[in-house]
This record gives structure tokens, C-alpha cells and sequence, in this order.
């Protein structure tokens, strides 16, 4: 993997609660993630329009995109983000977080990659990390049964999503492939939307503006097109093993931007993280060798 994009992923990926919250003060969850993914619909089928590659994908390509923007969006964030009306954020990620454990064992019967002991240990360590990073917003609370499955079923999604796209990666260009994606997403998010949240006020304010373009532009379009750049370039155990930096990357961004506090040894967390990404993603050196 090629570092550049990736240090810029993550910088985007972990900003996405931080610029949410903001959002969440003046619109219901279900609703703003639909005019969200509609918004990022439209911005990335004009890139791949503008890059000369929009066409009308296959009916069998059509549904393969629409079941992964069902998954990677409708399902993974719509779940997590009712689920977060009742449970913690601190919860919520280091559940989430757990995603590239999940991938690391299943990717070996569904995708045919090795699990290497130094792979399952670099996993277990950045699992490590996170529990450590967010230890002491775990003590003591007691969480809503109900939130816990929902933001359970989001985790589920985001691995189907992953391990389905490394299954069948899709053979529309990057843009095409991803507005799809966000139009299957807000599709499908659509009449929950309206039968949940249809009484529910929205107030159009220059807050709720500046969250909506940073969550398309910067996340939806930005975010998950680096997302899928770097899973079409590596497996599906390494990059899903840079999850783990989204719980301290996250603390950061909250502290920075909604003052939230984070205590010296949520740092302390990274070491572990990091290492165990580096362990998790890192190739053996004979294999160059050996070639």
C-alpha cells in the first residue's frame, strides 16, 4: 500500500463522527444520512461523467453495486448511528472496531487469504490498543440491549461489505462504482427515513450546511473512494487492519473540534495500535525474495 493515501483515509474516515455531530444538532440521524448519500450520488456520477466513464453498468454489476451500497452505507452507518441514540460512542467504536479481527479470520475461508500467526498477532494487538485507548469510557456503563444489536448489525454489514467487495470486486471505474453505491445507500435509507423521522423538524442552518458538504465531499466522495483504492490494491486483513486508528483518530478530532476531553493515556493507545497494523499489514522478507 502506497502511504500517502492511506494516512489521508484515515485523517478522513476517523473526522466522519466529529463532522456528523455537528449535523446531528440540527437533523435526525436516518435523515440526514439520505441527503447525505444523495449529495455524494450526485458529486461522484458527475466525476465519473466528467472522467468519461459513466455508463449503465450490467444488470448483474447493477446488483452487485447495489448490494454493496446497501451494506457499506444504508446498513453499516444507518444501524450504528440509531444504535448510538442509546448507547455510547465510546462503545460504538470500539465495537466497530472490531471489524478487521472479524475480516482477519474469515478472510481465509471466504477469500482464500493466509492468517499468519504474526497477522492474528497484530490484529489481537491493535484490538489491544483500542480497548486501551477507550478503557476508561467503558467502565461502568451499562449499555441498551437494543442499541448493542443494532450497532452489532452494523459491524456485520461493514465486514459483508468488505469481504463481498474482495469477493467480486466490481469492474466499473472507482467513481462509478462508488455514486452507485451511495444512490443504492440513500435508496434504501429513504423510506425509513419518512416513516421514522418524516414529523421531525430540520432546521437549515449554516451548521447543518457546512457538516452536509464535509460529509459528502470530504468523507463520502474523498473518504470512500480511498477506501476502496486501497482494498482494490491490498487484502482484505491489511486493510481492514487500518480501523484501528479510527478510535484515537476520532478522540482527536473531537477534541479539536467539539472540545471533548481525551486523557493522556488515550495516547498511550496508539503504540499498540500501531504496531499492530504495522505487524497486520506488513509483507515477509523473503517473499520479495522468493519471486
Amino acid at each position: 500500500m502506497a502511504w500517502g493515501p492511506v494516512a489521508l483515509f484515515c485523517l478522513l474516515w476517523s473526522s466522519a463522527f466529529a463532522g456528523a455531530k455537528f449535523g446531528l444538532r440540527d437533523c435526525p440521524p436516518l435523515t440526514l444520512l439520505t441527503i447525505r448519500f444523495f449529495l455524494a450520488a450526485v458529486a461522484l456520477l458527475a466525476l465519473a461523467a466528467w472522467k468519461g466513464s459513466l455508463r449503465l453498468p450490467g444488470w448483474r454489476e447493477l446488483g452487485l453495486l447495489a448490494l454493496l451500497g446497501i451494506l457499506n452505507n444504508a446498513l453499516y452507518l444507518g444501524l450504528s448511528w440509531m444504535g448510538m441514540l442509546t448507547v455510547s460512542s465510546a462503545f460504538t467504536a470500539v465495537l466497530i472496531s472490531t471489524n478487521p479481527l472479524l475480516i482477519g479470520v474469515l478472510a481465509g475461508p471466504v477469500l482464500g487469504e493466509r492468517l499468519t500467526g504474526r497477522k492474528l498477532a497484530g490484529l489481537l494487538l491493535g484490538l489491544a490498543g483500542v480497548a486501551l485507548v477507550l478503557r476508561s469510557r467503558l467502565g461502568g456503563m451499562h449499555e441498551d440491549p437494543h442499541g448493542v444489536w443494532l450497532v452489532a448489525g452494523g459491524l456485520v454489514a461493514l465486514v459483508a461489505a468488505t469481504l463481498l467487495y474482495k469477493r467480486h470486486p466490481p469492474a466499473s471505474g472507482l467513481w462509478l462504482s462508488t455514486g452507485v453505491q451511495a444512490l443504492a445507500g440513500a435508496l434504501a435509507l429513504l423510506p425509513f427515513a419518512l416513516l421514522r423521522e418524516g414529523g421531525q423538524p430540520i432546521a437549515w442552518t449554516a451548521n447543518l450546511f457546512w457538516s452536509l458538504a464535509y460529509m459528502v465531499l470530504a468523507v463520502s466522495v474523498g473518504g470512500y473512494g480511498l477506501w476502496f483504492h486501497i482494498l482494490r490494491r491490498s487484502t482484505a486483513t491489511a486493510a481492514s487492519a487500518l480501523h484501528f486508528l479510527m478510535p484515537p483518530l476520532g478522540l482527536l478530532f473531537g477534541w479539536l473540534t467539539l472540545g471533548e476531553h481525551v486523557a493522556a493515556m488515550d495516547l498511550v493507545g496508539i503504540l499498540p495500535i500501531a504496531a499492530g497494523i504495522w505487524l497486520a499489514t506488513r509483507e515477509p522478507m523473503n517473499k520479495g525474495l522468493s519471486r
